[in-house]
């Protein structure tokens, strides 16, 4: 199979931007337009979280969507003005701050790549729920797999046997290594991250956890210790015990060159490492002692760190980095934590997992997003050893594992299996990285494009020369989660647009 921008039209994705005045850049630069692309969305790693779009008209010389035969049903509830009344007077002022649209756009109804909104435009969704529609919206598979359950339990808790639970749990562990077999199931990757805090305590007996700067792991107040961002950060005791080490960014961070990631595409440093020896780890790795010998205990309880950082702005470490810090961070008592939010199920392409790009073995992995496509679902997985620490007590989770939850999760594993989204992630991955590192050649103000598989990132800056933050001084960082599933509809139809912009129901564009 030949890959070009003809067969990226109809994959969806997240883009994180805090300039938002770079989007017409990045559409030229790309060749992808956005033009009624509202879904772009500030990247808080160091700037204010809202930073309004610069986005005023569309562009005239844009090629059409490809036709959708599906038709979303006209909407006929509440109006544009009673929801934003509603929004300001009732919901939570946190849903106006992340409202960061001059004009919001208001959803209506999704299928696989497409969503419509109230006035029947239809959108090439570049969001796909913050990373979290893993196989397309309302798949077809897995909506049928919620209505059968739907229609047999909505809810019991694990205090009880039901099947659903238990199915899904030996599918879910017989996609890790040993000795990582047992799970626990919750509703979120902050319950997920904040359940694997206290886990690793547990069974440790220490205290201390050292995660990454520019890391997130979530917003409770004890995950909140974790993340190394400020934008996610209040005023108030949080996250007592969480110590953070320099982040081993071979681009952003003060070692790196052209040989550090485990990625199609390296930095434009330059490196001066024999072959096989990265100077830039041994660098990280001594910066990762420091911490270890100044900031916290002989005896630790864990390491956190995501294979690719996310929200960080798709951040690769150097190759081997993670395998030496499991070594450093076990010889001191701790476990090793992956988070897979964000880089779990096949997402990165080579592998399912993130942490198997690394040639590593975590003793705790923690999921969320795309476990469920979009239902609301958490895991953590650990080994047995370290879950028998955990029955020093009693927790107990009224929803997390519920039936529907279950099957729907049971359901997306079996899709991305079927229609090879593993492989696809690989394959176009590997393709866009490579086209888009040929812009970062030829465009002074992309300064570096990185990743694997679907989770890519592309860093705007000012100049090479400097790799300062690019025009408006906030955090340039555009990081891509792609959706691959729809990429097989893409195959089999030989659709060739990559148009963005909207439509209305009878697919003319507007």
């Amino acid at each position: 199979m030949e890959f070009n921008v003809k067969n990226l039209q109809k994959i969806p994705y997240t883009v994180s931007l805090s300039s938002h005045g770079l989007v017409k850049d990045c559409q030229l630069c790309l060749q992808i337009p956005f033009p009624y692309l509202s879904e772009f969305t500030c990247n808080p790693l160091i700037g204010a979280l809202c930073q309004k779009s610069a986005v005023k008209s569309p562009a005239t010389d844009l090629p059409e969507m490809p036709p959708c035969d599906f038709k979303p049903v006209e909407y006929k509830d509440l109006s544009k003005e009673r929801m934003m009344e509603i929004r300001r007077q009732n919901c939570h002022p946190m849903t106006m701050k992340v409202t960061y649209y001059k004009k919001p756009v208001f959803i209506h109804q999704g299928h696989m790549q497409w969503l419509w909104d109230v006035d029947g435009k239809r959108y090439l969704d570049l969001f796909a729920g913050v990373a979290t529609v893993s196989v397309g919206h309302c798949h077809p598979k897995v909506t049928a797999a919620a209505e059968k359950q739907l229609r047999r339990l909505w809810h019991t808790t694990n205090i009880y046997v039901y099947p659903t639970l238990h199915e899904y749990c030996e599918k879910l562990a017989s996609f890790f290594p040993d000795p990582l077999k047992v799970v626990y199931l919750t509703n979120s990757g902050s319950e997920a991250n904040d359940l694997a805090m206290l886990m690793a305590r547990l069974h440790t007996g220490n205290y201390d956890i050292i995660t990454f700067r520019g890391s997130y792991h979530g917003g409770s107040p004890q995950t909140m210790g974790l993340t190394s961002n400020a934008a996610y950060k209040y005023p108030v005791a949080n996250g007592l015990g969480c110590t953070n080490t320099m982040c081993p960014d071979v681009f952003r961070g003060p070692w790196g060159g052209s040989h550090c990631r485990d990625s199609p595409v390296q930095t434009i440093r330059e490196c001066g490492c024999a072959q096989g020896h990265c100077m830039a780890n041994e660098h990280y790795i001594g910066q990762l002692k420091e911490t270890l010998v100044t900031s916290v205990p002989s005896r630790i309880a864990a390491f956190f760190g995501e294979p690719i950082q996310g929200v960080g702005g798709a951040v690769q470490y150097p190759k081997n980095y993670l395998k030496e810090a499991y070594r450093l961070v076990r010889e001191r008592g701790g476990i090793c934590i992956a988070d897979e939010v964000q880089t779990g199920f096949g997402r990165t392409g080579s592998h399912y997992w993130g942490f198997q790009g690394h040639d590593v073995i975590p003793d705790m992995v923690t999921m969320a997003k795309g476990i469920a496509n979009g239902f609301p679902m958490g895991a953590v997985v650990t080994t047995p050893e370290i879950a028998a620490s955990f029955g020093k007590g009693v927790h107990f989770n009224t929803f997390g594992g519920n039936p529907v939850a279950c099957a729907i999760a049971s359901s997306v594993l079996d899709t991305i299996k079927e229609d090879g989204a593993q492989q696809i992630s690989h394959d176009v991955g590997t393709y866009l990285l490579t086209e888009l590192a040929k812009f970062r050649d030829k465009y002074e103000i992309i300064g570096d494009v990185r990743g694997k598989g679907l989770q890519i990132g592309v860093e705007m800056v000012k100049d090479k020369v400097s790799c300062s933050a690019g025009l408006t001084g906030g955090d340039t960082r555009l990081t891509r989660h792609f959706v691959p599933k729809t990429l097989i509809k893409t195959r089999k139809q030989g659709e060739n647009s990559v148009g963005t912009d909207s439509s209305d129901n009878n697919g003319e564009n507007k």
